[in-house]
């Protein structure tokens, strides 16, 4: 039997407060909104503030009367500023009086709760070419091994969706809870569960502890519901969190069908057995998925890839050989290196990202000071209240102020607000100090940790409020400086846009894999952070059946929405040629050009052991140009370099398998990209490209070799016709460095007037080897 798998995924509700709609008020008709920005307050007095708005207005627009009627909006809390509706001279007076830091035209923004698929280019507004072109899916069918489902949602309609395609051949499955002639429908077309495996585990009779389940495919947990609601949920309007944040929710393939295999338990957080997913690989083979989802891993160490305790491995194997595309989350063990699961090369495997959205929290000093932190707090500003930072003593000083161990006085902390330095920064920790300082009679809590979007919201609008450690430092420096600090914690806003980067999560496990890194692991990059989709009616932390959860978990079904639509467009695509698709269309950059980081300590600069190819782009996949596809006998061949034995092989193939009596390079493997561990003074391998585009086609190749690394390829030309579709070429790669290094990184792209074909290129020089030839 193999180990209960933890979720990769870190639970917490997001609010995002909106401002309110603008005010229309008569004006001249080139008068425009404009943002006059003051910078930081310099009066305490909201009112006061607001006064002095008014009358630097009236200095341009001549009195209070016409200020009063032109202002829009008044920034008297955060910072200072406001919004007014002003002619171009106005504005460029304005821009010139002392005081003025800018004054900049307004900017509309339309908010959605599914702000995802608009950072992925595939905005329901404005529709392109690959969901016209997919039909949303339509047709599809996306198996979803998970924690069940909530039938009753919205996001399950079927609604304008046609009959369930013929070749389906799987079944709904009454239970508990779930009557299968009422809850399947168009939409939901196959629903199982999978426990048998999980209870020889457990040992106990199900519901035995505080957590409730069902013996049925409802969803208990919410996970599920998630992620199934979020690869292929139907168009929902109108919805909003606690009243927050109004928009349309949809899954990626909104009209592709969904077959639900429940093969994780609401228990311990969430618990499945690999003989449960065995069984449903199983079943789902047979059934007729054409993409299987799956937000579920192991802890390290890893097993094998032939080992059948890896259940995933071994089951995707089997779908991937039929054709059906196995998409797996990377984990949530990051930032460390080699943390990545799911790494055989067949399964498409899935890192997690922010978006260009984050939420800046006031934090306001009483020496008129602001700082800018990070919540989920969207509560009422209480205006200045006591700050305290619970200072120790004896051999270890700082052992009270940890936020994960906090020691604190109920006389002191009553009524106030607490600073804490976390070393620990797994939300459990968190929630643990907010609790501890909740029971203590504190109103609030700043937590000073190393930086991540991925936020901990607490219970009960607790506001929990996380800043990095320089900014902690200067708030512990005012609190002991001041006779009586005091601090005033304002509502979470959202900025949205050009001003934020999305970066690789903080949790998101990197590579290289420690099964073999010359398979490059994690594959791609979706957004993974702050996801807002549907759950389970016992989620104590959804509102209205929708909650928003972090973690590798929810960037795997974005993918697999994405892998919907291209298996709609391209019916024939192999699995491999699809994530070859995916890895040589993503994007390295941001929005604005300039190249992706990765949340750590220290921020760094992402590579393809964070991001694998970068950020899916669906719509460059639709038309790749060229892929790096494989069969059967290319997973062969990596299985051989790995050197299973001829027995392992023949049972994970069902057939008698022979390695060759040399063993095969690894480095020969026709992955999307190159990875070499271990190069010490040259190497060449092989790679064949198979043309997807215009039959007439000729690429050229453009390389950016790695730091002190050499790299040639042979044809650099490729001249593809009616008759030549597939075409191999050598890469020849040397070492400038005669020592051991770190990883090196660059690419290799085929270029011509439509397509660039980008493959990630990572290399190690090892003279001196950490471990014996086995050669």
């Amino acid at each position: 039997m193999g180990n209960p798998m933890p979720f990769f995924v870190t639970l917490f509700i997001l609010l995002v407060l909106n401002g309110e709609g603008l005010k229309t008020t008569k004006v001249e008709a080139k008068s425009n909104v404009h943002i006059v920005y003051l910078g930081e307050r310099q009066l305490n007095d909201p009112k006061l503030v607001t006064d002095s708005h008014h009358d630097l207005l009236a200095t341009i627009v001549g009195s209070k009367e016409v200020a009063s009627d032109l202002m829009v909006y008044s920034y008297r809390h955060g910072f200072s500023g406001f919004a007014a509706k002003l002619t171009e001279s106005q504005a460029q007076k304005l821009s010139e009086l002392p005081g003025v830091v800018r004054v900049i035209p307004n900017s509309l923004h339309r908010l959605q709760t599914t702000r995802s698929w608009d950072f992925l280019g595939l905005s329901s507004r404005y529709p392109t070419n690959v969901l016209q072109n997919s039909k949303m899916g339509d047709g599809v069918i996306i198996g979803v091994f998970d924690t069940g489902i909530w039938p009753e949602s919205k996001v399950y309609s079927d609604e304008g969706l046609g009959p369930i395609p013929s070749r389906w051949k799987g079944v709904c499955k009454s239970g508990d809870h779930f009557n299968a002639a009422t809850h399947c429908n168009r939409k939901i077309i196959g629903a199982r569960w999978y426990i048998d495996g999980f209870l020889a585990e457990y040992g106990q009779p199900l519901n035995t502890s505080e957590d409730p389940e069902y013996l049925s495919p409802r969803d208990a947990n919410g996970h599920g519901t998630h992620t199934s609601s979020t690869a292929s949920g139907s168009y929902v309007r109108n919805i909003s969190y606690r009243g927050l944040a109004p928009g349309t929710v949809r899954g990626g393939a909104p009209r592709a069908r969904l077959a639900i295999y429940k093969v994780c338990w609401n228990v311990l957080g969430g618990q499945c057995a690999s003989a449960d997913i065995l069984k449903a690989f199983d079943e789902a083979i047979h059934d007729g998925v054409d993409v299987l989802s799956l937000s579920i891993g192991y802890s390290l160490p890893l097993f094998s890839d032939v080992d059948e305790r890896d259940g995933i491995a071994t089951g995707s194997f089997h779908a991937v050989a039929r054709g059906i595309t196995v998409v797996c989350g990377a984990a949530n063990d990051g930032p460390s290196a080699q943390t990545v699961q799911n790494t055989a090369p067949w399964i498409l495997t899935v890192a997690a990202s922010t978006m260009d959205r984050a939420f800046p929290t006031p934090i306001t000093l009483g020496n008129n000071k602001t700082f800018l932190g990070q919540a989920i707090f969207t509560g009422k500003e209480n205006g200045f209240t006591g700050l305290t930072y619970p200072e120790g003593t004896g051999l270890d000083p700082t052992s009270a102020s940890a936020c994960q161990a906090l020691l604190l006085n109920s006389t002191l902390v009553a009524g106030k607000v607490v600073l804490c330095f976390a070393s620990v920064v797994r939300r459990v920790a968190i929630r643990s100090a907010a609790a501890t300082v909740k029971e203590a009679g504190g109103i609030g809590l700043i937590i000073v940790k190393n930086p991540s979007d991925a936020l901990i919201e607490c219970s009960d609008g607790f506001p929990c409020i996380e800043v990095d450690y320089e900014i902690g430092t200067r708030i512990l420096y005012y609190i002991r400086s001041a006779k009586s600090p005091t601090v005033k914690l304002s509502p979470s806003k959202t900025l949205i846009g050009k001003p934020v980067s999305a970066k690789v999560a903080f949790f998101s496990s990197r590579g290289p894999s420690s099964i073999a890194p010359e398979i490059l692991k994690p594959d791609i990059t979706a957004p993974g952070v702050n996801i807002l989709a549907a759950s389970s009616q016992l989620d104590q932390l959804m509102d209205g059946g929708y909650a928003i959860y972090s973690g590798t978990s929810m960037a795997t079904p974005h993918v697999s929405g994405i892998v919907a639509l291209l298996k709609a467009i391209h019916p024939d695509w192999s699995p491999a040629a699809i994530k070859s698709a995916l890895v040589t269309t993503a994007r390295t950059k941001d929005v604005s050009g300039f190249p992706l980081f990765a949340e750590g300590s220290p921020q760094k600069l992402a590579n393809p052991f964070d991001f694998g190819g970068g950020i899916v782009n669906p719509i460059g996949a639709a038309d790749p140009g060229l892929v790096y596809d494989m069969g059967i006998s290319n997973y062969i061949h990596y299985l051989c370099a790995m050197g299973y034995n001829n027995s392992a092989l023949s049972r994970l193939t069902g057939q008698s398998r022979v390695c060759p009596i040399e063993k095969p390079s690894i480095l020969d493997v026709n992955l999307p990209s190159i990875t070499i561990p271990n190069l010490r003074n040259s190497a060449t391998l092989t790679r064949t490209v198979t043309n997807v585009g215009a039959p007439k086609s000729i690429y050229r190749a453009v390389i950016e070799p790695p730091t002190g690394i050499t790299v040639t390829v042979s044809p650099a030309i490729l001249v593809f016709n009616s008759t030549t579709k597939k075409i191999s070429f050598n890469v020849t790669v040397s070492a400038a460095h005669q020592v051991n290094t770190g990883y090196f990184f660059g690419s290799l792209t085929w270029t011509n007037e439509r397509h660039a074909v980008r493959i990630p290129f990572s290399v190690k020089t090892e003279i001196l080897q950490a471990y014996a030839d086995d050669n």
